[in-house]
């Protein structure tokens, strides 16, 4: 007998093999990709070898890319830059193991572009990492490095360690950064917060570039009702891979203590009017034009909810103290562990 299944059993059955097949296609990506890579890095370790061994110059690399494309037609990844950037690619990760075994995580264009922007180990290694979490693109990939974005991360003053699940912890903090460049609005040094407000809106797609790529737009003066009373946030985020809501509250001066109790209120509204059962707890991040750290250092002590302290700059010149203020390569790899 031919039975019909029923609509609602049919539907969640067909959603088990769509996203049994995905998973599928997805895991055989990342085997083609990591197999790409590692031959990448062999090809580029045989010519080492090769030139060392017999004294090779730089036309044995034309030569082989010429040879190569002549014995096998059609192939392509194989030109004359391209081998050379195999053979630098190998000299480069040679004696790093630590990154030797995430590179594959990620694309050659993408490990051309941190191998090329980047030198220092660490730096590269957070890099690889954000962009296999986050699912950075080429473009904001680039972007994230000319903005500086591993100094300005590992820099972010948080009380996430206290005020976060362990399991989230380490992801949150890597998920705010201690400045961000609003170089793209136009927008003269004096502003009010509504000017600019409106401005990050009407530039929404570059906010989110320049927030870390990771977030969904979820409202701007995003009303919360309390009573009788009226509330609003002045934008609220939804961060996809840590599952929660991110309110964001702008400031045009100086950071002052008081900025963190609202935003405290607001984070308990939040989880209590907005959030869903399986998500994570809200967050919040006060965004100021200035900030002095030790003020917020103790503003944030004795809080329990989990609140970043931020400033922004209209231009991206990096401050030297951040470079200064970076935590030991130790607690760096520490906190890279869950990403």
């Amino acid at each position: 007998m031919n039975k019909i299944p029923k609509n609602i059993e049919y539907r969640k059955f067909l959603k088990d093999i769509k996203e049994r097949i995905c998973s599928s296609q997805y895991e055989a990506l990342k085997k083609v990709n990591y197999e790409l890579i590692s031959l990448y890095r062999d090809i580029g370790k045989m010519i080492v070898q090769k030139q060392k061994k017999h004294g090779w110059g730089k036309s044995i690399v034309e030569k082989l890319s010429r040879d190569l494309q002549k014995e096998l037609p059609g192939l392509r990844g194989y030109s004359v830059q391209n081998l050379w950037y195999m053979r630098q690619f190998y000299l480069e990760y040679a004696n790093n193991s630590n990154l030797q075994s995430l590179v594959g995580e990620i694309s050659w264009t993408h490990n051309l572009t941190i191998m090329s922007k980047v030198k220092e180990p660490l730096e590269r290694e957070f890099y690889i990492r954000m962009t296999r979490r986050m699912g950075w693109s080429k473009n904001v990939l680039i972007h994230q490095i000319e903005n500086r974005t591993y100094e300005k991360t590992l820099t972010s003053q948080t009380n996430f360690k206290k005020a976060l699940p362990a399991k989230i912890r380490n992801q949150a903090k890597l998920a705010v950064k201690d400045e961000y460049a609003f170089d793209f609005l136009e927008l003269g040094e004096n502003h009010s917060e509504v000017e600019l407000e409106r401005a990050l809106i009407a530039r929404i797609n570059r906010f989110l570039i320049e927030m870390g790529g990771s977030f969904a737009f979820m409202g701007n003066q995003f009303r919360l009702k309390i009573d009788d009373n009226e509330y609003f946030v002045d934008i609220l985020l939804y961060h996809r891979k840590l599952r929660c809501l991110v309110a964001v509250e702008l400031k045009v001066g100086e950071f002052i203590p008081e900025y963190v109790g609202k935003m405290q209120f607001y984070l308990a509204a939040l989880d209590s009017k907005i959030k869903a059962k399986h998500e994570n707890p809200s967050i919040g991040i006060i965004v100021c034009k200035e900030k002095k750290r030790t003020i917020v250092e103790y503003a944030l002590r004795e809080t329990k909810k989990p609140i970043a302290v931020a400033q922004y700059k209209i231009t991206t010149k990096l401050p030297q103290r951040l470079k200064k203020e970076l935590p030991a390569p130790e607690q760096i790899q520490k906190l890279f562990k869950d990403i």
